[in-house]
């Protein structure tokens, strides 16, 4: 039996907010109730979006809210030259193609890519995006908690990239080359996400690597119906509050903790929601708390 492996893998954009702990909080319950490692990611390829100091601070939000990682954190900036080797097997192997085509085109085509480039034999030096070719059949698993997923190529905004204009390479490559590197099992995130989940899939079988069981967890949403965000001015996690936010997070969870759990330590909270976690019983649509954390 294959040892269950999951992972929290926040990028460091911001503060953790109540839907990035419900998240971190929902893959820490599922590892802990299959007596599974839990391990923690900082997905930090993305130096445009970043915030100074954020690293540290998302580290010290998850240990205020008793979340103990196994091992040391995992910083995907160190793994660059690993994301390159891939690449280039991919390249190699002619799954990859340029695409010079401006956002103002795609744009016009509602997102979804229409190959333009795949035959122009653009040189990968070139200012331009590189793609993957995608091939013209659906992305199909059975998702944890939302049961049966399938993705057309077309929900899938087509041909997608894997290293973008600038040179940085993107989420996908990365996050798909990461979660068969540290043998991670099973993949518990937001919502937010279930559309990335395919593309990694994709990526995954190019490359030989095993995919993991994905599970994904209800977004969380402000009384405006927007999903809790920077963008959305989330707030961020209070850490004299992190009792609340737990309980808080739980409920979301479709957790039933009893009403005076807030005034228990945080490892008594944890222990409880490891004891009670039923992954079949977490939501499956977007959650708005019933009160503030």
């Amino acid at each position: 039996m294959t040892k269950y492996i999951g992972r929290f893998a926040p990028s460091p954009t911001g503060p953790l907010h109540l839907g990035s702990l419900v998240a971190a909080l929902g893959s820490y319950l599922d590892a802990r109730a299959h007596d599974g490692s839990w391990l923690l990611r900082i997905e930090d390829i993305d130096p445009p979006r970043e915030m100074p100091g954020a690293r540290d601070l998302i580290l010290k939000q998850l240990q205020a809210h008793g979340l103990k990682w196994d091992g040391e954190a995992i910083y995907q900036s160190h793994r660059l030259a690993v994301y390159q080797d891939h690449f280039d097997q991919l390249k190699h192997e002619e799954k990859l193609y340029a695409c010079d085509c401006p956002r103002h085109r795609i744009k016009k085509l509602n997102g979804v890519y229409d190959g333009y480039c795949r035959d122009r034999a653009l040189p990968f030096d070139a200012d331009a995006a590189i793609r993957v070719r995608q091939k013209p059949e659906n992305i199909d698993w059975d998702d944890l908690i939302l049961g049966a997923q399938s993705f057309s190529p077309t929900e899938l905004g087509g041909d997608f990239i894997v290293r973008r204009r600038d040179g940085l390479f993107s989420y996908q490559l990365a996050v798909a080359l990461d979660d068969s590197l540290e043998g991670i099992s099973h993949v518990v995130r937001g919502a937010d996400l279930l559309d990335s989940t395919p593309r990694q899939i994709y990526l995954q079988h190019l490359l030989n690597k095993p995919s993991p069981n994905y599970g994904h967890l209800p977004m969380v949403m402000n009384n405006l119906g927007q999903k809790l965000s920077k963008q959305t001015h989330a707030p961020a996690l209070n850490p004299d509050r992190a009792n609340e936010s737990l309980v808080l997070s739980m409920r979301i969870l479709g957790l039933n903790p009893p009403g005076n759990m807030h005034e228990s330590p945080e490892k008594e909270i944890l222990d409880w929601g490891i004891s009670h976690w039923n992954v079949h019983s977490v939501p499956k649509k977007p959650v708005e708390p019933k009160f503030d954390a």
